[in-house]
């Protein structure tokens, strides 16, 4: 989630790259990089059965594909303070919705604990303006950013991290650029200048293949209630990486925002940590 947050300093090398080709290319290449890891691991290509194939096409339209679109269309009706505040609220829809999809009650202390991440993450952000419809697109973002990691569960037992970081990122390709076919017609993609060839790379190879993997490696140790808690993260990623790019300083509000996601991730997994310990010797 760091990594993924440390987007927000590479974006600006590709401010005038048309936005759904650019998505596109980064994912083709994530693709072909996370296939040749799943070969050198021993992970390759599987027969895939009609229940995987609908949750990793879901999973691709929703938390890739339609993410990008709903975060780029909302920035044109509201401020992107308002839009990343939106959906900085999915640890609470994680923590609500990951253990029912577990078939497990939703645990007091990780709700606490997202309730306060978000908040760090909201004073992170600040507060924008926009329209209702920004709002609207914004809340999609949101489901979307959700969808990401709960339609990853169902398939990640018997596919594994690897496969369905590569199959996701695949199947996202064509939905893409189909996208950018109906929205920039034939100026889909163009080659890109050394600034921008070197930013889609790094989307490519830490924002979308390490990520990818970390992510979706830990999802199903952590669950998805407490791995969502991590998503707070992500703010504090853009403030590292930003200071480093020399784009932008960290103000009062980042350096307490971030102590805030400490102190929710503090609540929400120490408790985590000891039923671990305690469960085996119950059964």
């Amino acid at each position: 989630m760091f990594c993924v947050g440390t987007l927000t300093g590479v974006s600006p090398a590709l401010h005038d790259y048309p936005v759904y080709g650019g998505q596109a290319v980064r994912y083709l290449v994530g693709a072909v990089l996370l296939f040749a890891v799943a070969q050198a691991f021993g992970k390759g290509p599987v027969r895939l059965t009609r229940r995987e194939v609908f949750f990793l096409v879901a999973l691709a339209l929703t938390g890739l594909t339609a993410f990008n679109v709903l975060i780029v269309e909302s920035t044109r009706f509201a401020d992107p303070a308002t839009v990343g505040t939106v959906v900085a609220a999915v640890p609470i829809v994680l923590a609500l919705l990951g253990p029912v999809m577990e078939r497990r009650k939703p645990a007091p202390r990780v709700l606490t604990a997202s309730v306060v991440v978000v908040a760090g993450v909201v004073v992170t952000s600040g507060f924008g303006g926009g329209s209702p419809l920004g709002l609207l697109l914004a809340l999609g973002a949101l489901a979307c950013e959700a969808g990401f990691s709960l339609l990853a569960l169902p398939v990640l037992g018997r596919l594994g991290a690897i496969r369905v970081s590569a199959y996701s990122a695949a199947i996202a390709v064509p939905q893409l650029v189909v996208v950018g076919l109906v929205l920039d017609g034939p100026h889909l993609v163009r080659v890109p200048t050394t600034s921008e060839a070197l930013a889609l790379g790094y989307l490519a190879v830490v924002v979308t293949v390490f990520a990818f993997l970390c992510w979706y490696t830990s999802l199903p140790k952590l669950g998805a209630d407490r791995a969502g808690l991590f998503s707070g993260f992500l703010p504090v990623g853009a403030v590292v990486s930003t200071v480093v790019l020399g784009t932008g300083q960290p103000r009062l509000a980042d350096l307490v925002g971030a102590c805030l996601v400490l102190v929710g991730l503090a609540i929400g997994l120490r408790p985590a940590r000891v039923r671990e310990v305690s469960s085996p010797r119950r059964r």
